[in-house]
This record gives C-alpha cells, structure tokens and sequence, in this order.
C-alpha cells in the first residue's frame, strides 16, 4: 500500500507536532507501507535550514529512511494551497491511502474519494474547523478519525453525532521507540556520561551531573502550564537533590535560567533544547521524572490542551524505567494509575516536595515503580500504534 502522509507543518522544527508526524512516518513503513511525507516549504524561506538525512534522524531520533517531498507554500492563504497541492502530489504518485492531521489536506482528500486517515488532537477550532470538520465526516473518503484521548474521543462523539459504537473514530494515544530505552544505565552510570555545555544566557557555563547525587528531572517545552515554576519552587525546598530541566524554546530556556541565577539555586540544570536522539540518556541520568503539568496547558499554538494531551514525554518516561511524578489530571489518568506513578494534586508544592523526599529515602519504591512503568511502555510503542491503526483500517 502506498501511504502519503501530510505534515501539518514545517520540518524541521522543535515543534511537538512535527516530531509525531516523523515518528508515525518512521513506524508506517515498518508495516511494510511504502510510505513518502509531504512537508510544506515556505516560499518565503531563505533561512537554509538543514534538511540533510542525517541532520533529521538525530533531530527526531529516526533510525529508517523515508522519503520526504517539500512543496512551496504562500503565506496568508491558511495552507489550502498546500493541502491541494499535497493532495494532488499523492494522487500523482498513485497513494492509495492519505494519513493526516492537516484539516485542510484530510477534508479536501476525503471529498475527493481517496481513502483517508485523519488525527486530530484538539477540537476544531475557529469558524472553518468545524465546517471542515463535517466536510471530512461527509467524504467517501474518510476511513477512519484518530484521537489521541478518550476525552477528545467522548466530545467528538457528542459535537458530530457519531455513532457510540462506531469503529470509525479511534483513540490511540501517542507512543515511544522502545528499542532507544533498552539496556539502559542505572542513574549513577548514566550521570557519569553526561556533561553538559551551554552559552544562551551569554554567560558560558559547564555542568557535570555528580554521579552520586540524587537527581530529578523534567524533559519537554517550557511553554506556560507545564509547571516549571513548580519545579523551581520544589528545588527552593530541596537544595540536596539535584534538578534537571532539559528542553525548551531559546528565549524561554535564556529566561528560565536566568531566574535560576537570580534564585541562586545552584541545584538546578537548564540544558536547553537537546535533539531527540539524545534524551534517553538524559532521562536514564534522573532517579525521579517529573510531569508537574497545570490544569491549563499551552501548546506551541498558544492553545490550551490540559483537556486531551497525551504528551510523548509520558511514554518515554514509562519506557526509561523511572519513578515518575505526575500531576493529577483527568486525561493523565487514562494512561497512569497509582502503580505506574506518584499521582499528586498539580498545584500543591508541599506535596511534591513530600513525595520527591519519599522518593529519595526509598529506593525500593522507586524500583517498584520504575519496573511497572517499563512493562506499561509496551503497549505505546510507535510501532505498535502503526499497526493498530491500519490493522483496524476497511478500504475497499
């Protein structure tokens, strides 16, 4: 079967988005799939950006080629000139399957009768998303729509009037390589491989990650909702343990560390963004992971997502075999369970402190809960989510 999958955005970026989209691509074409990823090129782009092979697998951590095609795009026409011109490279190439989370590119596919996959990670927003919406559900078309949560699944159901029962909409939450986790380091080993060098603050700095000292750390964007205040409110409390923040955009990263210098908290680490390819090894060096997300929750977009988030940084942190700290939230709880993580009130620091301590004093628990959460990471491999999905799949 010949796949087309479109990519809602450019690539490559150090948007979330875009990464799925490379890990999906990645995982169709091991079910044997001859896959191509469509991107869109900005026509006013003369930033050069690296689009060798290389470059891209350490980026996004990729380990099999595919073939990706970049189609110009003009500024101010909303994408639907790429979704055409997307749409119709597939048709060209002879796609017999279109897999997106691009409404424009999934409504126009499917009206036009080419079998089609679209994910969706949020309601439709604005005016055109959901009249686009009820397009893409009218397409003979349209095969199957994918959420990522059962949350989301539930409001579509209700906002479309789909059938309780039908096969056609279907959750699959996000995923992790698991093959990238195997045989890891215990966290002494790991913090003894590690150094870290960085200037975004102009200030040039060094840090190595003492190997005996007990570390808890915290990967992913800095974006608002993500609870990195919390973090830096629980180091205050815990200046033996050290912190580790790795991730985020240059101009939150250069912030966030200044307000570290500025609280003199000598226990905490901001790396800055780290290609994909690097963080199991950066994840391996923490006793103890942290996902203090808030209530509301800003995506890239600005958005809130706090309702139907299924972040990448959960499986991978199931997969790394650590304790994992997580904010209570509805959606977090469709995946953790008191046996996988220490589950905790999102916005009460005496808490996290309490449970970091607990942590720290008995290594046991940690054990007993790193272990559930690596037999957990089995089922959300990317490869499995892959399989699902077109395992599950009716074209006629």
């Amino acid at each position: 079967m010949k796949v087309a999958v479109i990519a809602p955005t450019y690539i490559p970026s150090r948007k979330a988005n875009t990464l799925q989209v490379m890990k999906m691509t990645q995982a169709i074409s091991t079910q044997g799939k001859n896959v191509t990823l469509i991107v869109p090129e900005d026509s006013y782009d003369r930033s050069g950006s690296d689009r060798s092979w290389d470059f891209l697998a350490r980026i996004y951590g990729l380990e099999i080629r595919f073939p990706i095609v970049w189609l110009p795009i003009t500024q101010g026409l909303r994408k639907y000139d790429y979704a055409w011109k997307a749409f119709r490279w597939a048709e060209d190439w002879g796609a017999e399957l279109v897999y997106t989370r691009l409404p424009q590119a999934a409504t126009l596919a499917a009206i036009r009768n080419m079998p089609t996959i679209y994910e969706v990670h949020d309601r439709p927003q604005g005016y055109l998303g959901p009249i686009l919406m009820r397009m893409f559900l009218r397409g003979r078309g349209a095969k199957k729509l994918v959420t990522i949560s059962r949350a989301l699944a539930r409001d579509l159901f209700e906002d479309y009037n789909l059938a309780p029962d039908s096969s056609f909409l279907e959750v699959y939450p996000d995923g992790v390589d698991l093959e990238r986790y195997e045989n890891l380091p215990a966290p002494v080993e790991a913090r003894k491989s590690i150094s870290i060098d960085f200037d975004s603050t102009g200030i040039a700095s060094k840090f190595e990650l003492s190997p005996e000292q007990f570390t808890v750390g915290y990967t992913g964007h800095l974006y608002t909702g993500r609870g990195i205040s919390l973090i830096l409110e629980i180091a205050k409390r815990l200046p033996e343990i050290n912190f580790l923040i790795v991730g985020g955009e240059p101009p939150d990263v250069g912030k966030l560390q200044q307000e570290v210098i500025q609280n003199n908290l000598q226990n905490v680490i901001v790396t800055g963004f780290l290609p994909n390819a690097e963080l199991p090894a950066y994840q391996a060096a923490c006793d103890v992971l942290l996902m203090p997300y808030q209530s509301q929750v800003s995506a890239s977009s600005g958005g809130d997502i706090g309702r139907y988030l299924s972040p990448m940084k959960l499986f991978e942190y199931l997969a790394s075999g650590r304790a994992i700290c997580s904010s209570d939230l509805p959606v977090l709880r469709e995946i953790l369970s008191p046996e996988l993580a220490m589950i905790l009130p999102a916005d009460d620091v005496e808490a996290w402190v309490a449970t970091i301590r607990l942590l720290f004093a008995d290594p046991a628990l940690r054990e007993t809960l790193g272990s559930s959460a690596r037999s957990a990471a089995k089922d959300y491999s990317w490869d499995t989510r892959a399989r699902r999905m077109f395992n599950e799949l009716h074209v006629v």
